[in-house]
Parts: structure tokens; sequence; C-alpha cells
């Protein structure tokens, strides 16, 4: 990552990830209910989470990056596993009064992957400032 993005860059950034977050949550949701709320989440974060780095006086650059480094977190953990968690999203909102079990690998691999992301923005840190 490049230590010489400006802010309009990490925009550009952001506005794509958030396409590819909408694109990818919109095929790995099965439900309407399940697709509206991964839809409307990254609108949510646009909405409160720049004008909120503003008035805190967090770098706007800074911010758009952790906003993407969130959904492509969201979008490793959530495709490779897409088939198994929408049957079991569907089979919840099915059967309301039911709680679910999720599916062992799947929580393992939403696990693993949101610690290694982690790990990744973390050592990428240093590479922004």
């Amino acid at each position: 990552m490049p230590a010489h993005l400006t802010t309009d860059g990490w925009l550009l950034i952001a506005a794509g990830v958030t396409v590819v977050y909408m694109a990818a949550m919109y095929w790995c949701m099965p439900t309407p209910k399940a697709k509206r709320r991964m839809f409307i989440a990254p609108l949510v974060g646009w909405i409160f989470l720049l004008p909120n780095a503003a008035i805190k006086g967090y770098s706007v650059s800074h911010t758009l990056y952790f906003y993407s480094c969130a959904l492509v977190m969201f979008i490793i953990m959530l495709v490779p596993v897409a088939k198994r968690v929408a049957s079991d999203i569907a089979e919840q909102e099915q059967k309301p009064w039911d709680k679910v079990p999720l599916n062992t690998f799947s929580l393992y691999w939403i696990l693993g992957s949101a610690t290694g992301c982690i790990a990744g923005v973390a050592y990428l840190w240093p590479f922004l400032e």
C-alpha cells in the first residue's frame, strides 16, 4: 500500500470496495431481508462514519482505510462459505423460535479469516502514515 495515496485516492478505493461489497453480499445472502441488511450497512457507514471522523478530528484517509478494510474483511469472511452461511440464515428465518447451530467449518473460517484480516490491517498501518 503506497503511503502517497491522497484522500481522493482513498475515496476512490472506498467507493470501489463498496461496490464490490454490495455485489458480493447481494450474491451471498439468501433472503430479501438479509440482502437489505447487508446492502444498507455501507450506506450507513458513509453517512455516519465520515462526519463522525471529521467531528472527532480523525484523518479522512485513515477513516477511509479502516472503512475499506472492514468491507474487504466481510467479503473475505463470507464469500468462501456463502452457501453454508446462506442455508443457516434461511433456516433461522424460517424457524425464528429455534436456535440454528452454526456450521463448524463456517465458524472457524469466519474467525480465522477475521483474525488474519485484522493482523493484515495492523501490519499495513505503518505504511499508511
